[in-house]
């Protein structure tokens, strides 16, 4: 019944032009401008610092990309593990692994390199996988909620309610919701003029350290950009806050301390994921678009792009049961 679900993941090939622009606009755009490049600063311009940081952020993206692999790989090839719950944490999985090789490549050839050059097709590409994997991980995320919320306040149902179809469902629905959000984004930075400084200070291409380069009015691109992020972050957050609620009412209502226990390791791995995701990104948000906060914004913006997916698999790893009974089941069949 879940075999099918479980293929791997397609990859996504967008196209970043924004359906407005006529080739005759473009060719305009491109005798305007004279950025046809951008050197991102990086992370920090304090030189004794860029060797270690360099081995620590290596250090992270190792972590990060082996730590994600080996769980999507330990869902995928046990059959006890294909489930919704597993299946959401699969997506999941992937959306970190995916995230961390867009940014931390860039990242760390800022400590190693004297100018961190980035074209702006390559500028423009990363700015919208960035805000792709972002925008599905909290649709994902949302799913998430809604999933447990069938599970412990509607266990009788719970196979009915998330069936493969609707998990299905809920997936492709996170990835096109996550494609129209990238290419409002993306769209809105293609648009503008840069005609000036191409100096980026950020270690990759973000919507506010662009927004600060462009010769042209920024108004309409930034009320876009706050319309989308809020509306995003306000159903999401809704739905979630809704479900856990809901969740914690059904809760108080049972008598026994198995049942407390059983709901709230159910539900802890999901809330702590919440927390760092949305705490890491409304912080990084704030501070980058409030006036000389960009140091701030930049650290901030460093657990949202690197410590999170890192730290994603270990919760859903360390403190559950069934993945490490499948690493050992895993193991076995490697040694024998």
């Amino acid at each position: 019944m879940w075999t099918s679900l479980w293929a791997p993941a397609e990859r996504f090939y967008p196209a970043l032009c924004h359906p407005k622009i006529t080739p005759l606009q473009i060719m305009a755009m491109k005798n305007d401008s004279s950025v046809t490049e951008f050197i991102l600063v990086g992370f920090t311009d304090h030189v004794q610092l860029q060797f270690p940081l360099f081995f620590l952020f290596l250090l992270n993206y190792t972590v990060t990309v082996v730590g994600n692999l080996i769980l999507i790989n330990l869902i995928y090839l046990n059959s006890h593990l294909h489930t919704p719950m597993y299946f959401f944490i699969f997506n999941l999985s992937f959306i970190d692994l995916c995230h961390s090789l867009v940014i931390t490549p860039k990242l760390l050839m800022s400590f190693v390199s004297e100018k961190n050059i980035i074209s702006f097709a390559g500028c423009m590409a990363q700015l919208f996988f960035f805000c792709f994997f972002v925008h599905s991980e909290c649709y994902v995320l949302t799913a998430m909620a809604y999933d447990r919320y069938v599970a412990i306040c509607k266990p009788l149902r719970y196979t009915v309610t998330m069936s493969p179809q609707v998990c299905s469902l809920l997936m492709s629905g996170s990835y096109v919701m996550g494609f129209a959000g990238a290419m409002v984004h993306t769209g809105d930075m293609i648009r503008l003029f840069f005609c000036d400084s191409n100096i980026i200070n950020h270690y990759m291409c973000d919507i506010f350290p662009l927004l600060q380069l462009s010769c042209s009015s920024t108004y309409a691109s930034e009320l876009v950009e706050s319309i989308i992020v809020s509306t995003v972050v306000i159903i999401s957050s809704v739905i979630i806050f809704v479900s856990y609620v809901l969740i914690l009412s059904n809760i108080l209502h049972i008598s026994s301390a198995q049942g407390w226990s059983k709901a709230f390791s159910t539900c802890g791995s999901h809330i702590i994921t919440v927390a760092l995701f949305y705490g890491s990104g409304l912080f990084t948000h704030l501070k980058a678009s409030s006036d000389g906060s960009v140091g701030q914004g930049k650290f901030f913006s460093v657990f949202y792009t690197n410590i999170v997916p890192m730290l994603n698999s270990f919760i859903y790893s360390l403190r559950n049961k069934d993945i490490k009974l499948a690493l050992k089941k895993t193991l076995k069949r490697i040694i024998n």
